[in-house]
C-alpha cells in the first residue's frame, strides 16, 4: 500500500515522500480513508506510531480540495491538545505535510503574548492548534468564531482531563456547531475518556492498531531499587558506567527538577530544564538545545511527556514514577519511536511500590528488577505478583522484648 493508493493529492504524496514517509503505518492506512469520508475516529495507537499524520494528512487533502473559503478570525479544522510542546509539535507536523499547500495555520497556547495569535486570526485559519484554555481566551474576546469549523480533533483527551481540562474542554464543546466532524487520537484511552466519546462522536470508527495501555515493544524496559535519598548518587553513577548519552528524565514536582539539575551541576554535568513554571520561551529553548544534541540530559516533569518528538532518542529515566500510571506509557513512549529500539529505567523506592504495581497492572507486564552494586536499598521495595499487586511480606516472629530479658535475669538473681 502507498500514500497515492489512499487517494491523496500529488502535493502531498510528494512532501510525504520527501520527508522519507514511504508507506502508510497501520494506524494511517485505517484512519486517513476514514478522515476522507468524513466519519468520526476513535483510535489508539502507541506513541510514535504516527498517528498525527493519520488526522493531519486528510485533513489537509480535503482543506486543499476545497479551496481558500475560510471567514475573518473562523477556522476550519480545530486540533485540541494538552501541553505547549504538544501543540508546538502538532502545528509542526502539519507545516511539514503542508508545506506545499496554500494553507493557512497556527498554534494558540498560554505563557506567551496573545495579541499574536489574534492578529493570525483575523485573516482566520484553516487549521488552529491550541490549547484548551487560550482557547477559550481567544473566543472570549471574539477573537476566534467556529461558523465554519469543520473537524474537531482531540489529541491526547486523557491528558487534557488528567490536567484538570474538563470544564474547559465542555465550554469549548459547547461553543462548537453540534454538526462536524469529530476525531480522537491518543496512545491510550480511559474509561473516562471512553465515556466522552460516546457523547461526542457519532458511529465513530473504532482502530486499535496495539493492545489497549500498551508500551512500544522495542523498547527495554527495567527497574533499579534504590533508597529514595541515594537516587542522584545512582543516577549519576548509572549515566557514567553505561556511558549514556541523550537522556529524558522525569521528575514528580518542578522543585524535584531543578533539585536534580543543581546535583548534577555540582558534580560538573550539564542539564537543561523544563516545567511549568519556566517560561515557554526559556522552555522552547531548552527543547531545542535538547533536540539538536547541544545539551546530552534534559530534566522535566510530565508536561515533555507528550509533545517532545526525538528522532532516535535512545534513554529514558524515571527518576520518580508517575502518579498516574498512564503517563508512564507517555513517558516511555518518548523513545522506541518509529520502530527504533530504545530504554526505560525507573529508579524506585520502598515508597513508590504503589505506583509501580498500579503501571503493571495497566501495562498488564511485570518490570524486571536489576539491583545496581553498591545502591541495594536498606528499605526493600516489596514484589509485585504478575497481576501487578502488591505481595504483602510474611510476618516474621517476634522478638522477646530486651525489657523482659532483664526482668527474668533480676528475678533468677533475686532467688539467690
Amino acid at each position: 500500500m502507498s500514500f497515492a493508493s489512499l487517494g491523496l493529492i500529488d502535493p502531498l504524496v510528494r512532501t510525504l515522500d520527501a520527508l522519507g514517509y514511504a508507506t502508510p503505518t497501520p494506524v494511517q492506512a485505517q484512519a486517513i480513508p476514514a478522515v476522507l469520508a468524513r466519519r468520526d475516529v476513535m483510535a489508539a495507537a502507541q506513541t510514535g506510531t504516527g498517528k498525527t499524520a493519520g488526522f493531519a494528512v486528510p485533513l489537509l487533502h480535503r482543506l486543499t480540495m476545497e479551496g481558500p473559503q475560510v471567514a475573518s478570525n473562523c477556522v476550519r479544522v480545530l486540533v485540541l491538545v494538552p501541553t505547549r510542546e504538544l501543540a508546538e509539535q502538532v502545528h509542526d507536523s502539519f507545516k511539514a505535510y503542508g508545506g506545499a499547500l496554500p494553507l493557512r495555520t497556527h498554534v494558540a497556547y498560554g505563557g506567551v503574548s496573545i495579541n499574536p495569535q489574534m492578529m493570525k486570526l483575523r485573516k482566520g485559519l484553516d487549521v488552529l492548534v491550541a490549547t484548551p484554555g487560550r482557547l477559550l481566551d481567544l473566543h472570549r474576546q471574539n477573537a476566534v468564531r467556529f461558523e465554519q469549523l469543520q473537524t474537531l480533533v482531540l489529541d491526547e483527551a486523557d491528558r487534557m482531563l488528567d490536567l484538570g481540562f474538563a470544564r474547559e474542554l465542555d465550554a469549548v464543546f459547547s461553543a462548537l456547531p453540534a454538526k462536524r466532524q469529530t476525531l480522537l487520537f491518543s496512545a491510550t484511552f480511559s474509561d473516562e475518556i471512553r465515556a466522552m466519546a460516546g457523547r461526542l462522536l457519532t458511529d465513530p470508527l473504532s482502530i486499535e492498531v496495539s493492545p489497549r495501555n500498551s508500551t512500544v515493544q522495542k523498547i527495554r524496559q527495567w527497574v533499579v531499587p534504590v533508597d529514595k535519598k541515594r537516587k542522584a548518587e545512582l543516577f549519576m553513577h548509572l549515566l557514567q558506567k553505561k556511558r549514556w548519552g541523550q537522556v529524558l528524565v522525569f521528575v514528580k514536582t518542578r522543585k524535584g527538577v531543578e533539585v536534580l539539575v543543581d546535583a548534577l551541576a555540582a558534580h560538573g554535568v550539564a542539564a537543561d530544564s523544563i516545567h511549568g513554571d519556566k517560561p515557554q520561551p526559556a522552555r522552547l529553548r531548552a527543547l531545542e538545545r535538547f533536540k539538536a544534541g547541544q545539551c546530552k540530559i534534559l530534566v522535566a516533569t510530565d508536561v515533555a511527556a507528550r509533545g517532545l518528538d526525538i528522532d532516535d532518542l535512545p534513554q529514558v529515566v524515571n527518576f520518580d514514577l508517575p502518579i498516574v500510571a498512564e503517563d508512564y506509557i507517555h513517558r516511555t513512549g518518548r523513545t522506541g519511536r518509529a520502530g527504533n529500539a530504545g530504554e526505560a529505567v525507573s529508579l524506585v523506592c520502598a515508597d513508590e511500590v504503589g505506583l509501580l504495581a498500579a503501571i503493571e497492572v495497566l501495562t498488564r507486564q511485570s518490570l524486571e528488577r536489576i539491583e545496581e552494586a553498591g545502591f541495594e536499598p536498606e528499605h526493600r521495595v516489596p514484589a509485585t505478583n504478575s497481576a501487578g499487586h502488591i505481595v504483602k511480606k510474611p510476618k516474621k516472629p517476634k522478638k522477646p522484648r530486651v525489657k523482659d530479658e532483664v526482668s527474668t535475669i533480676d528475678v533468677r538473681f533475686a532467688r539467690r
